[in-house]
């Protein structure tokens, strides 16, 4: 339907009965065709209407007075509206004064006129003069006195109007003088007959000759011939003899015609009869069965009771040909599909001739017959063509799955383009009920308030509402069965992912064309349950597909890195783990959180939240395992290829090369796992609370267990892993060469031994790959491998059964290059140990031993200056002066 007129402006704004105004505006009608009624000041002008354009009309004020409304009507937008006003008034009109309107005439005075003046015919009723002043706005005087006028002459005369509109300049000592002026006036024509005579003499006079002159003219023609009545008389009854023999004639023929008008009359009244059977043949042919109606009653009225044998005939072939008809119009009722408009012209027609039958009730129970037959046939062709290709799809079906499994569901959706044979039958049924259940429930509607020209049977009113049922409950379990099959006795697999939001759409349609019909909750809950279910069911295949893809995620890593200043190098797998989750979460959003009008909230129903966070919590312990397997078998399952990249910082004195070892794709595995800890899941529990899902902070809790339990065990591993060797190395480089401690030919003292420095340099290749890939893990890691080089240490030097003094001298000075090298990254337990080596050591002989020992370890602070700087700060002095 097109918008309201809206009248927004008009020319003139005022004006007298009859006035040309232009009027405009939007949507003043498409044609002149579409104008239904035009009021100005509550007045009807569309006869004098002339539409020019959608914005313009021109039309003629009517007789209405006072400020009104310019209401146009239009048959494509209805009753408009105005936001503008126009004025009528009345003006006096004189026999020389054009009008728009009938003015009736007075008598006019063309004889002497009056030489006195009353006061209504004064410029102005006071005497004062209005020169020069300014006049005083009209709409504001219309506010005041909506129902007033200043015009004298008006019924509505207003005397505060009058004086507003004249004298508002006026002084108030004028205003009593006019005043003064007005009564003396008006005493003047009250004065009484003799005032009236004086006033109107000329008239009276005038009066007096006239009536003179008739009775002298009257009393000439009487003395003169007093025959002349009786001659008029007879003259007038002579005209009267003459005019009926003139007409006499024209009299006689005017019967004959009225004699033949009604023989013709009688004659067109038995032509209807008997040219009725052709008349039906032919108006059958035209499929014109209003005018058979018409022509059937028409007939029924004129020769209903008729006691003539040829009428009773003829009437007899009539009704065979309209039982004829009546059967037919049945099986047009029967025929499905039909419009709603069609079967109440079918029904309207059975009704006016006379069926016996309730054709209204019969095309309600045909119409739900045939959505039933039409909602059960889709649905067997479906199980025909899924029972034929059952076979041959279970060969083909797993390495179809498994070809999808590594894609995204975006990406499957997007790859297919056909839908399947269970999604077509979803679609189809959704059609059904979209096109044909409401034109059944209108039906039903129209039938028990009586809209259908036939008398309703109120018993069937609980039959109506079992067929409305049915018909509800048949789609709901057909879309449980296909879409749901876990949840019933089917055996039909259930659809597939890709196309489940299309079937969650197509039922919600469903659901909203049931909703405008206004039916009753016990058929609306059937399908709500279905949509809740299916939800339920989209939530859980959307999450076991995340989970699934979050499992693959171990045979798809890069090793492409990525380094951060805060969180340390991690390679793409939490993002790719992101992703997958953020997917989910979306398709999830969209199709399944968001709530319909009068759909359960997934968000507040306690089934729905613990399924959600047991899904939730499945991806999460996924993503760990991934990590720990990824971590403990990087050597086996990761591609070799690493790309570097750097962001918020530089790296030094390491360099990732295109071959990572195990050890660094284990550390950069905990440092995906810390990252996704303090990072991710941070993330997800902002995005879920965003988007509307139920809070996660229980599953959150549990993932950040897992997630430091993974971290865990991967850096025992790598402690592990890096401490054997290392600690191994240590008693072969210390008698290299067939080294004893107490040998006597040891050289003199001059530097730290090898193997201390191959420990530091160990060490600091070890500090370099875990301070390029995750610094934040350097003390538990350096801390932990001391531990072990200082046991190591303690068991050397406690099986060592003599020091020479040499010996003595040098033992001591390599535990303190290592003391004061490592001594940032001490434990209790290491301190001990170191302290537990140093007393296996026996104590110097002289004190120019231990200045020389101090020297020496001053020598070896300035050589391995760098070296010691890859530590950070040195060894408090305490520690030196107890090693001594």
């Amino acid at each position: 339907m097109a918008k309201s007129p809206v009248v927004t402006g008009i020319s003139p704004k005022e004006g007298p009965p009859g006035t040309r105004v232009t009027i405009r505006g939007e949507h003043l009608g498409i044609n002149p065709n579409d104008l239904s009624s035009l009021k100005i000041c509550d007045c009807e002008c569309m006869l004098s209407a002339e539409w020019k354009s959608p914005n313009k009309i021109i039309a003629r004020s009517g007789p209405g007075k006072g400020r009104g409304d310019i209401i146009l009507v239009t048959k494509s937008g209805g009753v408009g509206t105005s936001t503008v006003q126009f004025r009528g008034y009345h003006e006096t009109i004189g026999p020389l004064k054009e009008s728009a309107v009938w003015v009736e005439e007075a008598p006019l005075n063309w004889g002497r006129q009056n030489s006195s003046v009353t006061i209504f015919q004064l410029d102005d009723p006071l005497g004062l003069s209005v020169e020069g002043d300014e006049k005083f706005p009209e709409n504001e005087l219309t506010e005041l006195f909506p129902d007033g006028s200043g015009d004298l002459l008006s019924e509505n005369f207003e005397p505060a109007w009058f004086l507003l509109e004249h004298h508002h300049g006026t002084s108030f000592d004028d205003l009593r003088v006019g005043l003064s002026y007005l009564k003396r006036k008006v005493d003047s024509q009250n004065e009484g007959q003799l005032s009236f005579l004086k006033d109107n003499v000329g008239s009276v006079m005038e009066q007096l000759d006239t009536l003179f002159t008739l009775k002298q003219n009257y009393e000439a023609d009487f003395e003169r011939n007093n025959e002349t009545l009786f001659r008029v008389e007879e003259a007038i009854n002579q005209s009267l003899k003459e005019a009926t023999h003139l007409f006499h004639g024209v009299l006689t023929r005017r019967e004959k015609a009225e004699a033949t008008r009604n023989a013709l009359a009688v004659m067109t009244r038995y032509k209807f009869l008997f040219q009725l059977p052709i008349n039906i043949d032919r108006n059958i042919k035209n499929e014109d069965v209003d005018v058979i109606i018409n022509d059937y009653a028409r007939a029924l009225n004129l020769f209903g009771k008729t006691e003539v044998s040829v009428f009773k005939k003829i009437l007899e072939e009539v009704e065979t040909k309209i039982l004829n008809i009546r059967i037919n119009l049945k099986s047009k009722l029967h025929q499905m599909p039909t419009t709603l408009k069609q079967q109440k012209k079918i029904i309207r027609n059975l009704v006016a001739l006379n069926d016996n039958g309730d054709p209204g009730w019969e095309a309600i129970i045909h119409m739900k017959q045939f959505l039933i037959d039409k909602i059960k046939g889709s649905y067997q062709q479906f199980t025909t063509e899924e029972q034929a290709n059952e076979t041959p799809n279970k060969n083909n079906r797993h390495p179809q799955n498994k070809h999808k499994r590594n894609i995204s569901l975006s990406q499957q959706i997007e790859s297919q383009n056909v839908e399947p044979k269970k999604v077509l039958c979803i679609d189809e049924i959704a059609t059904v009920i979209s096109d044909y259940f409401p034109d059944l429930w209108k039906l039903g509607q129209n039938y028990f308030v009586g809209d259908l020209a036939v008398k309703p049977d109120c018993s069937h009113e609980k039959d109506f509402k079992e067929m409305i049922l049915d018909i509800i409950v048949t789609v709901s379990d057909i879309y449980r069965t296909i879409m749901l099959p876990t949840t019933t006795t089917s055996s039909f697999s259930p659809v597939p992912i890709i196309w489940l939001p299309h079937c969650l759409k197509q039922i919600r349609s469903v659901f909203t064309v049931l909703m405008a019909l206004d039916l009753p909750n016990e058929a609306l809950n059937k399908i709500s349950s279905v949509i809740f279910d299916l939800r339920l069911h989209c939530l859980n295949i959307l999450f076991k597909q995340a989970s699934e893809q979050i499992i693959q995620l171990k045979t798809t890593e890069t090793w492409k890195l990525d380094y951060h200043s805060k969180q340390g190098t991690i390679s793409q797998l939490p993002n790719d783990f992101y992703k997958i989750i953020m997917e989910a979460m979306n398709l999830a959003k969209e199709y399944v959180i968001r709530d319909e009008r009068r759909e359960t909230a997934l968000v507040d129903n306690e089934t729905a939240k613990n399924e959600l966070q047991l899904l939730v919590h499945k991806c999460f312990w996924n993503f760990s395992q991934v990590l720990e397997q990824v971590g403990l078998n990087a050597d086996t399952n990761c591609s070799s290829t690493t790309v570097m990249s750097l962001s918020g910082s530089s790296v030094t004195g390491f360099k990732l090369h295109n071959d990572l070892m195990w050890e660094q794709k284990l550390l950069i595995t905990i440092s995906n796992s810390q990252y996704t800890r303090n990072v991710m899941l941070l993330k997800f529990k902002k995005e879920f609370e965003d988007n509307g899902f139920p809070t996660i902070d229980v599953v959150v809790a549990r993932a950040v267990e897992l997630l430091e339990n993974t971290e865990s065990k991967l850096l025992e591993t790598y402690i592990e892993t890096k401490s054997d060797p290392l600690v191994g190395t240590i008693e072969p480089s210390m008698y290299v060469g067939s080294f004893e401690w107490d040998s006597p030919s040891l050289l003199d003292l001059r530097e730290v031994r090898p193997y201390a420095k191959e420990i530091i340099t160990n060490l600091i290749a070890l500090h370099s790959e875990v301070q390029t890939i995750m610094p934040d893990l350097m003390y538990a890691v350096l801390s932990e491998i001391v531990v072990t080089i200082s046991e190591e240490m303690s068991r050397l030097m406690n099986c060592v059964t003599h020091f020479s003094e040499n010996g003595a001298m040098q033992a001591r000075l390599d535990l303190m290059a290592l003391t004061f090298t490592l001594s940032n990254y001490f434990t209790p337990n290491s301190k001990d140990f170191f302290c537990d080596a140093t007393n296996a050591v026996p104590p110097l002989k002289s004190e120019d031993n231990e200045k020389y020992v101090l020297k020496c370890f001053e020598q070896f602070k300035t050589r391995m200056h760098l070296q010691i700087m890859c530590f950070l700060t040195p060894c408090p002095n305490d520690i030196e002066t107890s090693i001594i």
